[in-house]
């Protein structure tokens, strides 16, 4: 939308899209540059999610970011307008309010994505780790690494 008030001193934020927010984890973290931006000549800005992307996507993304927004992470609270400090070298990611502010907007969040009532979803929903531990269930924690007792194919 030209009407999106966004330009290239922006970062882009994809939310709801990490292991809980968007089950399975899809790769759903594709996000085109507005056409406003493209036709400036601008060909990269900064895109931050909880979501994964093809390995064909480009540019300066931050992904996978955990806990992820469905969980409550610090991605939930980003609000149009924020400052986000992204500083490579040191591998920090920083979103410029006062621990204060997050406190209370974490305190105030409501989940965007609702929690499945039963079934399979439920489980995977209410075990699925974060994206920085494999996405993986809690409860399989210690239980990898068997050997398998006869050839696989």
């Amino acid at each position: 939308d030209d009407a999106l008030d966004i330009d290239e001193t922006c970062v882009m934020v994809l939310k709801n899209c990490g292991p809980k927010g968007y089950p399975g984890m899809a790769e759903v973290g594709n996000m085109g540059l507005p056409p406003k931006v493209l036709k400036k000549g601008i060909t990269d800005m900064i895109r931050i999610s909880d979501a994964r992307m093809s390995g064909t996507a480009y540019g300066t993304v931050i992904l996978h970011t955990s806990p992820e927004a469905a969980a409550g992470g610090p991605l939930a609270v980003v609000r149009n307008g924020d400052m986000i400090e992204l500083d490579v070298a040191a591998r920090r990611l920083h979103l410029d309010i006062s621990e204060a502010e997050l406190k209370e907007r974490l305190a105030a969040w409501v989940p965007q994505v609702e929690r499945p009532l039963n079934g399979y979803a439920r489980m995977f929903f209410d075990h699925v780790e974060g994206a920085h531990t494999g996405a993986d269930f809690n409860f399989l924690k210690g239980c990898r690494g068997s050997e398998v007792g006869r050839d696989s194919h």
